[in-house]
């Protein structure tokens, strides 16, 4: 009952400011303690008050497109949980009423938090940037933020996302992939080779198989393991089997790299030569294999080995490597 009391109490107030007409100074989360429809459109509308302050003098001049911010969800202005333009970059209130030619170099103060790199102030720090977002954005796939590799390197929200614009690279498959780039060149680089994931076609991008905002496991991968991760879309591969080939069940990257290779299907080398990291001898296994001796063939010396010998393709015969459920598939034959 005490907890109704203090919903209309604030509903009332809500109401009584808005029939009144100042300014409404509100927190974002009134429309959850049971704020009505009036209150909530009494919240919304300071904020677009609040807003004018700022596109007063950053509008449609402005270098960088400020007004496309009314094109994204963080410009619906019908919703009171929408933030203000001071909700992300501070009140700002030396920024605001500083008389242009003063102090300073004839320079405004900069605004509490600064976004733009390369602009007419210095960026703000990373922490201050990425808290700014984590105010509203707690919580799903950003829970483990703090401490992984991307905050720990000094990469803020910003420094990926574009929230002024209309769509934001990062929202799209087609587009998401030259955002990670910019950074990691390597993998860019990778995915120009003959076997790789459908990337550049649209049909895979990097927040498939990795979250950026964190993860428990390696390399920032989106479950707890590399191995969880690739079965999300392998799932044939999974198991378990009868036969387990130790090397796959261990790591899909013992042979596989997942960026892109120069052999299929993103093998890390060509066999036997992938193969004999693990496999250099194997006891009673026909020597031409191995050392090109012992061939197991009828005929005069130096015959042609068997078709399945041929180019020492260890999967001519071996072709269940992920795992078999054949009775008689111990060896991982096919």
């Amino acid at each position: 009952m005490n907890t109704i009391r203090k919903a209309l109490g604030v509903l009332a107030l809500l109401l009584g400011a808005a029939t009144a007409g100042p300014a409404l100074s509100a927190p974002n989360n009134l429309p959850e303690l049971g704020a009505g429809p009036a209150a909530k459109a009494a919240i919304a509308q300071d904020k677009l008050r609040k807003d004018a302050v700022c596109t007063r003098c950053h509008d449609e001049t402005e270098q960088a497109p400020i007004l496309s911010l009314y094109q994204t969800k963080h410009g619906v202005r019908g919703d009171a949980r929408t933030p203000s333009c001071q909700s992300c970059h501070g009140e700002s209130d030396a920024h605001v009423k500083a008389p242009t030619g003063g102090s300073g170099g004839g320079k405004r103060p900069p605004p509490d938090v600064q976004f733009k790199k390369g602009g007419a102030y210095p960026v703000s720090h990373e922490k201050a940037r990425g808290q700014t977002c984590l105010t509203c954005h707690e919580g799903g796939n950003r829970t483990h933020w703090d401490g992984a590799q991307h905050d720990r390197n000094g990469v803020a929200c910003n420094d990926c996302h574009q929230v002024h614009k209309p769509k934001d690279r990062m929202l799209a498959k087609a587009t998401q992939p030259e955002a990670c780039f910019t950074c990691h060149k390597k993998q860019r680089a990778e995915t120009h080779r003959v076997s790789t994931h459908p990337i550049d076609a649209g049909k895979v991008t990097c927040s498939d198989c990795h979250n950026p905002h964190g993860s428990t496991g390696d390399k920032l991968v989106k479950k707890n393991n590399v191995n969880e991760t690739c079965f999300s879309c392998h799932a044939e591969k999974r198991g378990p089997f009868l036969w387990q080939h130790t090397s796959a069940n261990d790591d899909c990257m013992n042979c596989h790299t997942p960026h892109g290779s120069t052999v299929a299907p993103l093998l890390k080398a060509r066999g036997p030569w992938l193969c004999q990291q693990c496999h250099a001898e194997v006891s009673g296994h026909p020597g031409s294999i191995y050392s090109g001796t012992g061939l197991p063939t009828p005929g005069p010396a130096g015959a042609n080995p068997p078709v399945q010998m041929a180019f020492r393709g260890c999967v001519n015969c071996h072709q269940a490597v992920h795992g078999s459920n054949h009775p008689a598939g111990r060896s991982l034959l096919r």
